[in-house]
């Protein structure tokens, strides 16, 4: 194999690849990335850990045709340090690879692997139902809901986002057993149905895929009706595909029963606080810092329009701030986890919040003002014993 390749086409492409590639694992070939080139004009590059996998194409200036898989951390590191402009790459027949750019002295050598050894990658089946959707609604979908996805590897169910699209309206709910967050977003014009459970790897190649989508603005074939960078979604037994900017993000989804979220999101709330976002956000900082490094545990009291919120650390020491609220209930105290709530606050823009309480063991349910009529958010966040 012998092509010539813009060094800012590769960056870019193996840069993305890293996420994807798995160093970790034992088999030594998941920790490559695939160069291939079939006298097309352009170079193929693919990683995968054999549950997420990305294929992109960058253009080229093909020479020979041929395959080979080299380290992707290498690959990557070594790109980066070329001088900008062209590079040359070159295989000989043991899979050794050699980098040169044009017109310099500089030069690095790969020992490679022979690309036949690299796992093939999935394909969704002919005729699978395919949706179009608009980069910045995924990005929001992931962005207020990505923080309540459990951690704990164990619990498949839960260490997942569930991504829904019923007719106008696409969904994610995302849950650790101790909080919960749904987005819904209204898509004028679409009609469509799909059931998705998305590993949370999954969630942080995607929401690294949409950032760089809307930062470097989209190609002509990934344009929407109204010029918008799109997403096309494809679910295909087992796995799912999202193609756009001229990749292919694929991944395994989960073969799990997501908890029954609308039985956890309490019908109503008996005390309806207004507060100011950022000013709540504020004071919960502040005093989190004093609470127990254990628990992150403080107390909120409303009463008479105003917020209290107090922390105790016999470590430590307390914590007291306080902001004013519209409220003319009857006063209540609850124990909160202080993270869950400023998680919520920062994934918010807007001025007000409302938080829906009612019994001290009782859920508590976050959500903004004034949302928009075509978006919905929530948050319910489970109350803590202090």
């Amino acid at each position: 194999m012998e092509l010539t390749v813009a060094k800012k086409d590769l960056l870019k492409i193996v840069a993305r690849m890293q996420g994807v590639a798995e160093r970790k694992s034992t088999m030594p070939v998941l920790a490559n990335v695939l160069l291939a080139v079939d006298g097309t004009g352009a170079m193929r590059l693919a990683a995968t850990d054999l549950y997420l996998s990305l294929l992109g194409r960058v253009p080229a200036d093909v020479s020979k045709p041929g395959s080979v898989a080299v380290s992707a951390k290498d690959l990557f590191e070594r790109v980066k340090m070329m001088p900008d402009g062209p590079i040359v790459i070159a295989t000989q027949d043991n899979a050794t690879t050699t980098l040169k750019a044009s017109g310099s002295a500089r030069r690095y050598t790969l020992r490679g692997m022979p690309g036949d050894d690299f796992p093939p990658l999935p394909q969704p089946a002919e005729g699978s139902p395919t949706l179009a959707l608009d980069v910045e609604v995924l990005s929001e979908l992931i962005q207020k809901t990505h923080f309540s996805i459990s951690t704990d590897e164990t619990r498949a169910h839960l260490n997942s986002a569930l991504f829904e699209w019923e007719g106008d309206t696409v969904r994610m709910v995302t849950t650790d057993g101790h909080r919960l967050s749904k987005v819904d977003v209204k898509v004028n014009g679409r009609q469509a149905s799909a059931t998705m459970l998305i590993p949370l790897k999954a969630i942080h190649e995607l929401r690294r895929l949409c950032d760089e989508m809307l930062a470097e603005g989209p190609a002509d074939s990934s344009r929407g009706e109204k010029g918008k960078p799109e997403l096309l979604i494809t679910q295909s037994g087992s796995s799912a595909f999202f193609q756009g900017a001229g990749m292919t993000f694929s991944v395994k989804l989960v073969d799990a029963q997501f908890p029954p979220y609308a039985q956890v999101i309490p019908k109503q709330s008996d005390k309806q606080v207004h507060a100011p976002r950022a000013a709540f956000a504020d004071a919960l900082r502040a005093v989190a810092i004093a609470a127990s490094e254990r628990t992150g545990g403080v107390k909120i009291g409303i009463q008479n329009g105003t917020m209290r919120i107090t922390s105790e650390s016999p470590d430590s020491g307390d914590g007291f701030d306080e902001v004013p609220v519209e409220y003319t209930g009857a006063p209540i105290t609850i124990g909160f986890n202080a993270k869950y709530f400023l998680d919520v606050l920062g994934a918010l823009d807007d001025e007000n919040v409302i938080l829906g309480l009612s019994g001290e063991l009782d859920p508590a349910v976050l959500r903004p003002a004034s949302p928009p009529p075509d978006k919905q958010f929530l948050a319910v966040v489970m109350p803590m014993r202090i």
